[in-house]
């Protein structure tokens, strides 16, 4: 565990904290609260009102703090964080640093993610007075941060009096844990080393109210759900995002033992489900679905989608061959079958948990899928030197692939050839499906690796992307990752070329090793390659796992511009008909 005296890996001496560890402060509370629900490096952006927060949380040595380069990453930090943690924090300042920090906010409140945004506000003396403070847009209204906030968080808690400092507080935190949604919590900078009778004790550990279903409505759902995918001939069962906020991977794998029907994933939920299982088909994704997954769900009777997010990207446009009449759609508290039923109050655990001990095995589907299933062909063989394709990364991507690595993906082509990736047991995967921010793959990266110090995180991002929040690669080197980057060098932003091509999409190209040895600048363990032919990247990958496999590892890809998957071809044009789509008559 870090010291709680280190940013990243260089110590510093915390500010004295009057009064000591006993002195039940406001600052120590809101420590031991981040500790107490499991996190234990915060991520954060010093500014003047923070900075008395900041040597509490330094003080703390349970605790970690992460300096970043901008507020922007320290959100996207938290936000992978908690993807592997269950639950992120970030520090940031007063309206330049708060809304630097809200695209990261919202990106996590779009994923589900329990991340804890707190904010250095003014002294609580300067509230109601009339005055102009810096860090403002010059109006003594200090409201306009809070007000972006409350959009894009479950809970706001602007905290400029001790006496009711520790309910604000602890509501926020406990709701944010309750709905898996960002909290929003201003604290007054002048209060965090004040004592106060409210904090004078070490704060009594949370137990939240476990969720119980409506007995009478899971029997109902249960019941009718059972009847309506009995009588089907050729069943199939699809798990979606939601199955993270709800806690139900366990479920899900319960039900599908029991069932028999294949199981496939909505592309937003690869990684929640275990691709080892027998009944495993891949990735369902419309027109560009994993070969013969599509199929078998698409022809299907009945389907179960549990955790479903139907959106314009993961419908591909729209263009699903789904029918409501046919399908059950569980979502995180409410179970609706066909065009009748719908009961709510029916959580998804107990629900699929109950499910499977009513269901008749039913094969019929996954013996159809091992019918027409052909193994996937081998990338063509290559001439000497040729330059390098992107089939030919992902092949030795997939090599590298164990249940001690993590891939996380960034917005682009990297969806589509991740999504093909077959994952170990254990390995992890991440991106940003619903929010699709560009840049967000380098912060999360940075969050996902700090929280996940068992496994080696395998990141894949398009060189716009980088573009866009390189910086905290340098935080990535000042904690001592281990992290593999494979940055994609195709000369712009090529998922935006296949939905609508332009001039625009054309970025001026960097040295991008040599920015990343610049950053590197000989203090920690830091390599990078720059290759060009797949032989250059055996070589490659056989160092960053080999003599550097203690080191940050950068290896910029150059690919071809016009090099994509195929999936993103048919994906984009789709993509494109739905944007373009003329208005409705009036």
């Amino acid at each position: 565990m870090a010291n709680g005296n280190q940013i990243g890996t260089a110590t510093i001496a915390p500010a004295p904290i009057p009064g000591g560890a006993s002195s039940g402060t406001l600052g120590r509370h809101l420590a031991r609260r981040l500790v107490q629900i499991g996190v234990r490096d915060v991520f954060s952006v010093p500014g003047d009102f923070n900075l008395t927060l900041l040597d509490h949380l330094v003080a703390e040595p349970e605790l970690n703090l992460v300096g970043c380069c901008n507020e922007l990453n320290a959100g996207y930090a938290a936000d992978g964080y908690a993807r592997a943690k269950g639950v992120g924090a970030c520090v940031v300042t007063f309206t330049v640093g708060g809304l630097s920090v809200l695209n990261a906010i919202a990106g996590a409140y779009s994923e589900n993610l329990p991340v804890i945004c707190i904010v250095g506000g003014p002294n609580s003396n300067d509230y109601g007075t009339n005055r102009i403070l810096h860090h403002t847009i010059g109006l003594p209204d200090f409201s306009q941060e809070l007000q972006c906030f409350q959009t894009i968080t479950c809970t706001q808690a602007v905290v400029n009096n001790l006496d009711d400092a520790h309910e604000l507080i602890d509501t926020a935190i406990s709701t944010a844990l309750k709905d898996c949604k960002p909290a929003y919590i201003s604290i007054s900078c002048n209060l965090p080393g004040i004592s106060h009778p409210t904090f004078a004790r070490e704060p009594v550990p949370y137990i939240l109210a476990p969720k119980v279903s409506n007995q009478l409505g899971l029997e109902a759902a249960v019941e009718a759900t059972a009847e309506f995918l009995n009588k089907a001939v050729k069943p199939v069962l699809v798990g979606g995002p939601k199955l993270r906020v709800a806690k139900a991977q366990r479920a899900f794998v319960e039900l599908a033992d029991a069932c028999g029907y294949p199981i496939a994933v909505m592309p937003s939920a690869k990684g929640l489900v275990p691709e080892q299982h027998p009944h495993f088909i891949g990735t369902y994704w419309g027109a560009v679905s994993t070969s013969f997954c599509g199929e078998i769900v698409e022809s299907a009777d009945a389907y179960v989608f549990v955790g479903p997010i139907f959106n314009d990207y993961s419908s591909v446009g729209y263009s699903l061959l789904i029918k409501k009449e046919k399908s059950v759609i569980v979502q995180p508290k409410r179970v609706t079958i066909g065009n009748g039923l719908s009961l709510g109050w029916v959580f998804m655990a107990d629900f699929l948990s109950a499910l499977a001990k009513k269901l008749k095995k039913n094969t019929t589907a996954l013996e159809n899928y091992r019918r027409i299933y052909v193994p996937p062909g081998i990338a063509l063989r290559r001439e000497n030197n040729e330059p390098i394709r992107v089939n030919i990364l992902f092949k030795h991507i997939q090599e590298m692939l164990g249940g001690d690595t993590a891939i996380i993906a960034e917005t682009g082509d990297s969806w589509f050839n991740c999504q093909k990736l077959r994952l170990p047991e254990n390995c992890g995967y991440e991106f940003q499906m619903q929010y699709g921010s560009i840049g967000w793959s380098v912060g999360a990266t940075l969050g996902y690796a700090q929280a996940a110090k068992d496994k080696r995180v395998i990141a894949c991002i398009g060189d716009g992307s980088f573009q866009v929040t390189a910086q905290d690669i340098s935080t990535m080197i000042r904690c001592g990752q281990r992290t593999i980057i494979f940055l994609i060098n195709n000369g712009g932003y090529t998922i935006e070329v296949e939905i609508h091509d332009g001039p625009y999409n054309v970025i001026k190209n960097w040295n991008y090793t040599g920015l990343v040895d610049a950053i590197h600048n000989g203090e920690g363990k830091c390599w990078t390659a720059k290759v060009q032919t797949e032989d250059q990247l055996t070589e490659a990958i056989a160092s960053a796992t080999g003599e550097h496999k203690d080191s940050l590892c950068f290896i910029e890809v150059i690919l071809h511009k016009d090099d994509t998957s195929k999936e993103l071809l048919e994906w984009g044009s789709r993509v494109s008909a739905a944007n373009s789509r003329p208005p409705n008559p009036q």
